[in-house]
């Protein structure tokens, strides 16, 4: 298994962003866990289809997140979360890959690996389990309920890099998923790969939504520094 299963922007006030997710796509929030506040963040979870997308607000300086919008100029894509199987397994084969653990977390049905974004680059990937796989307490528990009718699912997650050829190379490797023309087959989703232009430099730049009003395929949303396509 290999899933794309949770994206997540940064933003430096989660309030206007949220407002826009509301108004253009009619998310609401599914879930506010309250220990991420142990990270500096506040944040909301919206669910679109059996997958969740986030955004995050550093609520002090000094964070991860802040530093990350520093360091981009702004708003943008944050997190890349996949889905998949055998978790220690997992765990092994990135010491193998010479591939860093940033992070673990773990909470009743669902463990997750963040990779050193270092040794990946492009966004902070995370590698989670969850048991039973058709579940995601991350998001709270009944994030299901929470699902939008107007758009369906993520359809794919664009990352531009200085240099994408190298980075869809990397992401394969890691993800053990073939990179064809600078983009890598999920089982429900692709994550692609082009080359930077903004001068923003690596990082989630675009996600695609699948929508239920055809009359609105080729629109595309631009919230909280990345743009939406719908499709």
């Amino acid at each position: 298994m290999l899933r794309l299963r949770q994206l997540v922007l940064v933003a430096s006030e989660l309030r206007p962003v949220e407002q826009q997710l509301v108004d253009d796509f009619g998310l609401e929030v599914c879930y506010r866990d309250p220990g991420i506040g142990n990270f500096g963040l506040r944040h909301g979870l919206y669910t679109i289809g059996d997958q969740l997308l986030e955004v995050v607000s550093p609520k002090q300086d000094n964070t991860t997140a802040a530093r990350y919008l520093d360091r981009r100029g702004g708003d943008g894509g944050y997190m890349v979360i996949v889905q998949l199987d055998g978790f220690d397994a997992q765990r092994e084969r990135m010491a193998d890959l010479g591939i860093r653990i940033a992070f673990e977390a773990s909470t009743p049905g669902i463990r997750g690996l963040h990779l050193h974004p270092a040794d990946v680059g492009g966004a902070i990937l995370s590698l989670d389990e969850a048991d039973p796989p058709e579940s995601w307490p991350w998001a709270g528990p009944d994030w299901a309920y929470h699902s939008s009718a107007a758009v369906t699912a993520m359809t794919a997650a664009e990352i531009q890099a200085d240099d994408p050829d190298v980075l869809a190379a990397r992401w394969a490797t890691i993800l053990d998923r073939p990179a064809v023309d600078c983009t890598i087959a999920c089982d429900d989703a692709v994550i692609r790969f082009v080359e930077a232009t903004d001068g923003r430099g690596d990082g989630l730049a675009a996600i695609d939504l699948a929508v239920t009003d055809r009359d609105r395929v080729g629109e595309t949303r631009a919230i909280g520094g990345v743009r939406f396509n719908l499709v």
